[in-house]
């Protein structure tokens, strides 16, 4: 590939304007990390490396549109950001000279994207600067995109990266593999990472850019089981985020409202991708002990491999949480505790250990949600109305808000 292109020509796709962006989002995520990466490399330069990445999908996201999509857009992408390079360091005759003799053949290992993915979740930076900076050197997205995403306006996004940046130079933080004696924290913030961006994706009831962060997510989790094979935490991660969008189909009806596990329709459930998943889980156990993420997927998957609602092994569930609870105690983790308990032993134990939680959980909507069925069960229906009530005025999930309404319309 030797430059722009100006129009169609020979390889080139001639896409309507919404497959256009899919694979510009499919070509950004698989192919913007390694090239930002690269670029860092020979820079020595993270901020600007980001940059003229960044200026590439932006010029990528006007011409494709209109003139096609180049039959290798990888190349295309590295072509422009190339010369933005050589754009900004015109006068920097050393860095010019090194960029200059930089060329596009995909390397056979990313180590790269891994040293990026590192670099942008070292624990140095605050949690919200490391999501903001793997979004979006890693995954290529805006930062409008951003903040679109997660709700915040795109001033602060902007500052958030640009403050993470000018850590990184300030700081010195190293871009590279960590060391051996450093690897278990700094894994641990990338698992953490990866699993809090799936989350905001996964629970949001939006339908377009909020959940592309659970794809992206899920795509960031199998990059680093990739580069990271033998690490049983990072394969359970990646069957935990497999196995729910594997029932992410069923999890909206056609109207957008929420439909909750007992409810959905499990025909419409990907049971090939449960069946990979739960496979993916299986080597996590052999790989070693089973850790946060290994049993939270095991929790999940008895319920992916449960035909029916009736049909769930809640009696293993709450072994697993009891597991899960040793390792990483959480109120929130209690509480998924107690759902499950009122499935296996009836709703009387189940409030014996809500109301436990009171203290700790009194400004989480989901604690009052599920106090609202248990009330019910119980045969207490007006607290169970109010319980509910409060959870409405908790929570501003507009699919979460739907459904509480009709539970307090209907009773």
């Amino acid at each position: 590939m030797s430059g722009e292109q100006g129009g169609k020509q020979g390889g080139e796709q001639d896409l309507p304007a919404k497959e256009t962006a899919a694979e510009l989002a499919r070509v950004v995520r698989e192919h913007a990390g390694r090239l930002a990466g690269a670029l860092v490399r020979v820079l020595g330069d993270f901020s600007l490396a980001e940059d003229v990445v960044q200026d590439a999908v932006c010029v990528a996201l006007e011409r494709w549109p209109v003139e096609g999509i180049p039959d290798r857009p990888d190349a295309w992408l590295f072509t422009v950001a190339r010369r933005r390079g050589l754009d900004v360091l015109r006068r920097q005759a050393r860095y010019r000279d090194k960029l200059a003799l930089l060329q596009w053949s995909p390397p056979h290992e990313p180590d790269d994207r891994l040293r990026l993915i590192f670099t942008c979740c070292h624990p140095a930076l605050p949690r919200t600067a490391q999501i903001a900076l793997t979004l979006r050197v890693v995954c290529g997205l805006t930062t409008a995109q951003i903040a679109a995403a997660f709700l915040v306006p795109e001033p602060t996004v902007a500052r958030r990266i640009t403050r993470a940046k000018r850590k990184i130079s300030d700081a010195g933080i190293p871009y590279r593999i960590p060391r051996d004696t450093e690897m278990p924290e700094r894994l641990a913030e990338v698992l953490t990472v990866i699993y809090l961006l799936f989350n905001e994706g996964y629970l949001s009831s939006a339908p377009d850019q909020e959940r592309h962060l659970a794809d992206d997510a899920e795509w960031l989790a199998a990059l680093l089981a990739w580069l990271v094979p033998a690490d049983p935490e990072v394969t359970g991660l990646l069957a935990l985020i497999r196995l729910h969008q594997a029932r992410a189909a069923a999890r909206f009806d056609t109207a957008g409202h929420l439909v909750l596990l007992r409810d959905q329709d499990r025909s419409h459930w990907d049971h090939a991708a449960i069946a990979d998943a739960t496979a993916l889980l299986a080597r996590a156990a052999r790989q070693g002990e089973p850790g946060p993420y290994q049993l939270q997927a095991a929790i999940v998957a008895c319920h992916a491999e449960a035909p029916t609602w009736d049909d769930t092994d809640w009696h293993q569930i709450v072994v697993l949480y009891d597991m899960l609870l040793r390792l990483a105690p959480s109120p929130v983790t209690r509480l998924h505790r107690a759902v499950a308990l009122h499935r296996h032993a009836g709703p009387s134990a189940a409030m014996a250990e809500l109301d436990a939680l009171a203290g700790d959980l009194d400004g989480h909507h989901l604690y009052h949600a599920v106090r609202a069925e248990l009330l019910r069960d119980l045969g207490r229906p007006d607290e169970a109305r109010e319980s509910d009530e409060r959870a409405l005025r908790l929570t501003t999930n507009r699919a979460q808000q739907a459904l509480l309404e009709e539970r307090l319309t209907w009773g």
